[in-house]
């Protein structure tokens, strides 16, 4: 079954655009969303395996796989190196990979924290200033970080709360330093959305993963698809005006944190999207 975008056929046509992380989760759900709109896309994850079954599900053997550990600069500059040999061009970037784990700041080891500030703030450095310096610099192109919700803090993943505060500043500069070559740098922020990501989370976590739709005043878990619609929408022109955002994208959940005196009523008016035929309910949530 084809994927069911709710934009228009070839919107990215003739367009070359990277995901990280696109072997699994909400990147693999956006490579799938842009490969149905006529992208070429090139994949690069840590794990040849998982971005070489990407390939596989996608079903065109033109797509490119790079295996890199996007924290380390000289195996991004490789990357990059081989998706222009390959491609020719990088219209859009999306910064998707990452990782974190749940732990209060007193147990967080030296390694950890590094760890954990190196896969969601560092990598996207490395790879927007790779990508911008290699080709957009000269040709203009769009950028999307995919990050998570840090303003009020995050207790229980004080690294991953520094981390995304640190990446969504970087989408604020760059926005600015790189409008002059016609470079767009955005940020989507995702809430509780229901991924295989979820499944990686270890048991202590699963009570909060799922009962957190109690506290989402759109009282659901968001699907991999509605992230990437927010994603290809600022890839597209559609955003032509649009640069250093950061675009939450989880059911009111940030608002509502801020409230102490009203209760949103249970309720079951928000309706899902799915585009994604290839999608499966996270075995934490079923």
């Amino acid at each position: 079954m084809p994927y069911n975008s709710i934009f228009r056929p070839g919107l990215f046509a003739g367009q070359t655009i990277v995901v990280t992380g696109g072997g699994s989760g909400l990147g693999r759900c956006t490579a799938h969303e842009l490969k149905s709109l006529g992208a070429r896309l090139a994949l690069i994850g840590r794990t040849q395996e998982k971005i070489d079954q990407g390939k596989r599900e996608l079903g065109d053997d033109d797509t490119f796989t790079f295996a890199a550990d996007l924290r380390e600069e000289d195996q991004v500059k490789a990357a990059i190196d081989g998706v222009l040999k390959w491609g020719g061009r990088i219209d859009g970037l999306v910064n998707n990979a990452g990782g974190q784990f749940p732990a209060e700041l007193k147990d967080i080891s030296l390694n950890g924290w590094n760890a954990v500030v190196a896969n969601n703030m560092t990598a996207t450095f490395l790879v927007s200033k790779e990508v911008y310096l290699r080709w957009m610099e000269g040709h203009g192109g769009a950028i999307v970080n995919v990050g998570a919700d840090w303003e009020l803090g995050m207790p229980g993943m004080g690294h991953n709360g520094a981390a995304r505060a640190g990446q969504v500043n970087f989408t604020y500069t760059a926005s600015i330093e790189w409008a002059h070559a016609g470079v767009r740098v955005n940020s989507v922020i995702p809430g509780f959305i229901a991924s295989s990501g979820l499944d990686r989370y270890p048991e202590r976590a699963h009570h909060v993963l799922r009962n957190v739709k109690g506290r989402i005043p759109m009282k659901r878990h968001g699907t991999e698809s509605e992230i990437a619609c927010a994603i290809v929408y600022l890839l597209s022109e559609a955003a032509a005006y649009v640069t250093g955002i950061a675009l939450r994208v989880d059911g009111g959940l940030h608002n509502n944190g801020k409230s102490n005196f009203y209760e949103v009523p249970d309720h079951d008016k928000s309706k899902p999207f799915n585009g994604f035929p290839l999608y499966r309910v996270p075995k934490v949530l079923g």
